[in-house]
């Protein structure tokens, strides 16, 4: 008897283990995939979420680690309705709780800013104390907010050699492209020197080859010898002629490749650049590229990512995706497209490369020579 009450218990304490994991409004928000996977389950399970009392914020924002870009919305739109709810009710926050989570640097940093946005909320005084602690943070979403407050600074001092270190301390501490923009030209302005490819960490100096024939958009596809085995003495039938590696480097600031210098406005083409990275120790990186034509990125002799889409736009940082580089040197091969259209505006053959950590602090290759100065002439 007492074996069979102690069956019938377990079996229903693992019941109720089992529904609570299967009807978790937040474990169903969570699972929704980054295609929109589980949407319709989710779209249940919000308003049980959203249900919840101001002391589930905290789990909700541990939930947004695990959850896809769309699952994240369900998150955020749920910590919403709660705030506003206990707000409007005249209940408090679990700030302690909320200021525990804001200093875990381990959180995402979506998470994170948002648990500072519910502090600034409740506190706008203890928000204002915390964003110059916020300098070094390695979330850019909570730096941002400490390189705003010293260019604000720098923007109304008037000795100049005060300006410029605030302007240089926003310039080291920038994270976001148009921060570091602004407060590189502040800089410039005040005729100081500024080296932004090396601050940014754009690859500046590459071997390159081409063209080879991208008729009908079907050179894409096509696996040219640079995509087999990396040769630089090696001459290959290109498109027109007999093609070979050269060394091509740019001086533009954002490290723009534009490769119709070193081979002119041709359409219906394909070139590669070579790049070669050393590092002192193995770990992942960053890889934050922009290009306007279709394009594919080899690590290794291992294809990362590729773009089958032309003149879509060009813009730093368009392109964001990771991968483990290994101690030592590194080859780093793009694969870069032009296609058929005539139209001035899809003219543009280029692309910009450049490798950071995961929070777009530039990591700058062991072998890294100093930026060219010289820019590159058509030929």
């Amino acid at each position: 008897m007492k074996k069979i009450l102690y069956l019938l218990l377990f079996v229903n304490a693992s019941s109720i283990l089992i529904a609570k994991t299967v009807y978790d409004p937040i474990a169903t928000l969570v699972a929704v995939g980054p295609m929109g996977e589980g949407n319709e389950a989710a779209a249940k399970a919000w308003p049980k979420a959203a249900a919840l009392g101001a002391e589930a914020l905290p789990e909700l924002l541990a939930a947004m680690d695990k959850a896809s870009g769309i699952g994240q919305n369900w998150l955020r739109a749920a910590v919403d309705t709660i705030v506003q709810r206990t707000l409007k009710e005249g209940k408090k926050l679990p700030t302690k709780e909320l200021n525990d989570f804001l200093a875990n640097t381990k959180r995402i940093p979506a998470s994170r800013r948002l648990a500072f946005e519910l502090i600034q909320k409740v506190s706008p005084k203890r928000a204002a104390k915390l964003i110059p602690g916020f300098i070094d943070d390695p979330a850019p979403e909570l730096r941002r907010d400490a390189v705003a407050l010293i260019i604000e600074k720098a923007v109304g001092e008037s000795n100049e050699d005060s300006a410029c270190s605030l302007y240089e301390k926003a310039l080291a501490a920038a994270r976001d492209v148009d921060q570091i923009e602004l407060t590189a030209e502040a800089l410039r302005e005040k005729n100081r020197v500024v080296d932004l490819p090396k601050i940014m960490g754009f690859l500046m100096r590459w071997k390159v080859i081409g063209p080879f024939d991208n008729t009908d958009r079907e050179g894409f596809n096509v696996p040219y010898p640079p995509e087999k085995k990396i040769d630089f003495s090696a001459t290959y039938d290109g498109k027109n002629d007999k093609v070979k590696w050269t060394d091509f480097s740019t001086s533009d600031q954002f490290g723009k490749v534009d490769i119709n210098l070193e081979y002119g406005e041709l359409k219906q083409v394909v070139a590669y650049a070579h790049n070669t990275f050393q590092l002192f120790e193995a770990r992942e990186l960053q890889f934050r590229l922009g290009c306007k034509n279709a394009w594919k990125v080899w690590l290794n002799g291992k294809l990362l990512f590729a773009r089958d889409e032309y003149h879509r736009g060009q813009r730093i940082d368009q392109y964001v995706f990771s991968a483990k580089l290994k101690k030592g040197k590194n080859e780093i091969l793009v694969k870069f497209c032009q296609n058929e259209q005539e139209q001035s505006w899809t003219k543009q053959w280029e692309f910009q490369l450049r490798l950071t950590d995961a929070s777009g602090t530039a990591v700058l290759a062991g072998n890294r020579l100093p930026t060219p100065t010289a820019p590159a002439t058509k030929r």
